[in-house]
């Protein structure tokens, strides 16, 4: 054979390397014109045309070569023979795996066994059509276990649990009775996902959408396919289960009402801004009657209450006192009675006031049901968030709350986020500018921000929304509502301030939460001494209650006193007169013993 003998050993030692059958298999040594040497032209002098080149042989991949149909065809043909008796081999050697489906419902689990399904034969529209049918459902699935909850406390905890994604005891051991023993036989087809994280341990998981339309079609006729368990039983089962999953859901916290809080702040802020544009509708509707009264009243409420005071000019009667309790000030009182002297605004009807005077009345209102709902938010972050309240206002404190979704959400985000929770777009923007991100958000409105100086203030944020994160989380996982530590935080807060102005140094804040602590434990003690006081009142209370007789008792008492001060005496004669005797006694026997003793 002609050609490059580098080429050839290349060629063989490729074959020794791979094998000659897979070699053959991957590469086809085909032949091509390829000059050797120089290239000449066809032509050369005198029209005589150059030999013809050597034939060398050449690698080529299969995707390169160009083989004829006829050997593609054979090559095909056994590679697809030898993919067939491979496949067929493996199913021989595996067994058909077996499905089976968990179904949760209001009165048990059931597990149903999988028939036939072709899933890929037809399409999901389809597939829902057939499953409609409760006859083909019955040759689809089958009942293969069925087990009923013991009481509707029961059903309620297995609800729950299954909710969260956690797997009960009993549903583990149902499916341990239940289910074949070798697992590389059978799949589990569960329709929560996070249902089957928790049992993918024990038990192989299957979740696909042909798994969830086939338990689509066994709660549809799960009536027909559970023949234990009657439909009139199965929709009690489902209201009484739907009723107390939800009132759990819905259950409120007295220590945790962070909603109402989020409410409020939402109504107060609306409320703000109708009150305001309200109000400056009253001022320019009335400004046309009396205009000297928009520069003497700034106030809007109190525009509105004298203006209603006051009415039609011409017809005011002087009433000084209504005008005074309206406006707040004598001297603003003085200061209206002059001008409407020298008012230059024009007459109005009866009918223009009369309307006037009822928007008035209206935007009193809003202000009347804005101190109350602050009075009420007051109240309400006292009970949820004490220290927050404490530490930045409860008007901060509740649109902290509002914005992060919780108090419980609010005590999870660090200071950072705290620091600039209200300010996202600023923060956006800057982030996609690459300038200067905002250095507070919702905490700008505190006093604490306000009294800083400019070069101080991005300290003092950050700082505030430190202790705003403490106390947050103090009251969040805290089982007391008390101030005391919202208080100390504040104190800490104002030191800061101090140090960055005058540059005295602040206190530790160990020995701040130390103090805080030690003022928890002495109203912790003051607590339970009242509340043993009035239990033992209550006791008492109810002894004198049940034996009405204990207050006559004590006359008697007081005329027994002087009987027990005249018994001592006759005791101490008693007792004078054994001491004689024994003397007597003791005298007498004293002589007998010397006479012994002389003898």
């Amino acid at each position: 054979m002609l050609g490059c003998p580098q080429l050839l050993q290349q060629i063989v030692a490729a074959a020794e390397a791979q094998g000659k059958d897979k070699f053959e298999e991957n590469y086809v040594i085909a032949t091509s014109w390829q000059r050797s040497g120089q290239q000449q032209s066809h032509s050369g002098k005198g029209g005589n045309r150059c030999p013809d080149p050597p034939l060398h042989p050449v690698v080529v991949p299969h995707s390169m070569a160009q083989v004829s149909p006829r050997q593609d065809r054979r090559r095909s043909s056994s590679l697809n023979g030898d993919k067939h008796r491979g496949e067929s081999s493996d199913e021989a050697s595996e067994a058909p795996m077996t499905t089976y489906l968990l179904y949760e419902s209001a009165a048990g689990y059931a597990l149903f066994l999988k028939k036939e399904f072709e899933e890929t034969a037809e399409t999901e529209e389809e597939v829902q059509n057939s499953l409609l049918d409760p006859k083909k459902v019955s040759k689809i699935v089958s009942l293969h276990a069925w087990t009923q909850f013991r009481d509707a406390e029961d059903a309620l905890n297995q609800a729950n649990s299954i909710s969260a994604g956690i797997a009960t005891e009993e549903l583990v051991n149902f499916l341990e009775m239940n289910l074949p023993k070798k697992k590389k036989t059978y799949q589990l087809g569960v329709y929560d996902p996070e249902l089957g994280k928790a049992l993918a341990e024990q038990f192989p998981i299957a979740h696909g959408q042909s798994v969830k339309e086939l338990l689509r079609g066994c709660r549809l006729h799960f009536n027909r396919l559970v023949k234990d368990l009657n439909e009139g039983d199965l929709d009690k089962a489902r209201l009484g289960l739907g009723h107390a999953f939800s009132r759990a859901r819905m259950q409120l916290d007295p220590n945790r009402q962070d909603k109402p809080i989020m409410n409020t702040i939402a109504l107060l802020d609306n409320l703000d801004k109708n009150i305001n544009t309200f109000a400056m509708r009253v001022r320019e509707w009335y400004a046309w009657h009396f205009p000297e009264l928009t520069k003497i009243v700034t106030d809007n409420i109190a525009y509105a209450k004298v203006s209603r005071v006051v009415r039609v000019r011409d017809n005011f009667e002087g009433d000084k006192e209504a005008l005074t309790e309206a406006c707040g000030s004598e001297d603003v009182a003085d200061e209206i009675l002059k001008a409407l002297k020298m008012s230059m605004g024009q007459d109005i009807v009866e009918m223009d006031m009369k309307n006037i005077d009822h928007f008035a009345s209206e935007v009193i209102k809003l202000a009347d049901m804005r101190k109350t709902l602050h009075e009420y938010l007051k109240a309400k972050m006292d009970l949820v968030a004490p220290n927050l309240a404490a530490l930045i206002g409860e008007i901060i404190g509740a649109r902290l709350i509002s914005h992060a979704g919780s108090l419980t959400n609010l005590a999870k985000y660090p200071a950072s986020t705290v620091q600039i929770l209200g300010a996202e777009k600023a923060l956006f923007r800057a982030i996609k500018t690459k300038g200067n991100t905002p250095k507070y958000g919702l905490i700008f409105h505190s006093t604490f921000i306000g009294r800083a100086q400019q070069k101080n203030k991005g300290r003092i944020s950050r700082y505030l929304a430190n202790k705003c994160s403490l106390a947050s989380r103090i009251d969040c996982f805290s089982d007391e509502a008390t101030t005391v530590f919202g208080e100390k935080l504040k104190d800490q807060v104002e030191e800061r301030l101090t140090f960055l102005s005058e540059g005295t140094t602040p206190r530790k804040n160990l020995e701040v939460m130390q103090e805080a602590i030690k003022e928890v434990t002495k109203l912790r003690k003051k607590r339970a001494k009242k509340a043993k006081a009035a239990a033992e009142a209550a006791a008492g209370g109810e002894e004198v209650e049940e034996g009405a007789v204990k207050p006559k008792k004590k006359r008697p008492a007081a005329e027994v006193q002087p009987e027990a001060e005249e018994t001592p005496a006759p005791k101490k004669k008693k007792k004078r007169a054994v001491e004689a005797e024994e003397e007597t006694a003791a005298s007498e026997a004293t002589p007998k013993r010397k006479k012994k003793a002389s003898a």
